[in-house]
């Protein structure tokens, strides 16, 4: 033995599943994997006249329906990023897209992305629960790590994260070329070990006894994911 730390065994480990297109299921949100003939006039009719939606993302705004059906269509096959569409459990109606993306399975590695989430879907129930339910997947298929990035200027992303329970890494500095512009990049992760405390809050956020009549939270989500996060943003 030469005395160095070459770091902790990782054992019973084997390389997860990628992601297929399974529904995700959950009380106030379904996940369902993005069509586009299924899902782009509803998505597009929620993110019209929202421009602003589109700031920090590789594409868009979209100018018409057909050019959104056409994004979709371009997309809705692809294993890397993988899109799901959020409905809403009471509505029925399309609110937003999601992603798995940067998929890595034989690091453990998987990202969530691609997010965007219609006005009508914001500050929901709904939203909340389609991120627990991605990141339960990821976890209970074996990956280790789950990570979200985001433009280091987009201080909203970077307070979702930090309210879902993501610890902040730091900032990649000029990270990409988005619309012809630099983008640094803020990084955040959960790992395997604080997702069994991160997935009790949520349990306890999501719960109907968390709000009241009039739908008003009882326990704000950050108070319960604050004591699991490794890190905190420094902007925040």
């Amino acid at each position: 033995m030469s005395g160095k730390d070459l770091g902790a065994v990782v054992a019973g480990w084997s390389v997860p599943r990628r992601p297929d297109q399974a529904v995700l299921q959950g009380r106030s949100v379904r996940l369902e994997p993005l069509e586009a003939d299924a899902h782009a006039s509803d998505l597009f009719d929620a993110f019209s006249g929202h421009d602003s939606l589109w700031d920090y993302m590789p594409y868009g705004p979209f100018g018409s329906a057909s050019a959104y059906h056409r994004w979709a269509r371009e997309r809705e096959a692809g294993e890397d990023p993988r899109f799901f569409v959020l409905r809403d459990g009471a509505t029925g109606l399309c609110g937003g897209v999601a992603s798995f993306l940067r998929i890595a399975p034989e690091a453990g590695s998987i990202e969530v992305g691609h997010i965007c989430i219609a006005p009508r879907m914001q500050r929901g129930v709904a939203a909340t629960e389609a991120m627990a339910l991605m990141m339960d997947w990821a976890f209970s298929a074996g990956y280790r790590r789950y990570e979200w990035k985001c433009n280091a200027l987009n201080i909203a992303s970077r307070r979702a994260a930090q309210r879902l329970g993501f610890s902040y890494e730091g900032v990649f500095r000029n990270h990409m070329v988005i619309k012809g512009r630099n983008r640094d990049s803020a990084w955040f992760s959960v790992i395997d070990s604080e997702w069994p405390a991160l997935k009790e809050a949520y349990r306890t956020w999501l719960s109907p006894s968390n709000f009241d009549a009039a739908g008003r939270q009882l326990e704000r989500l950050s108070d319960l994911t604050r004591l699991v996060r490794a890190g905190s943003d420094p902007l925040l």
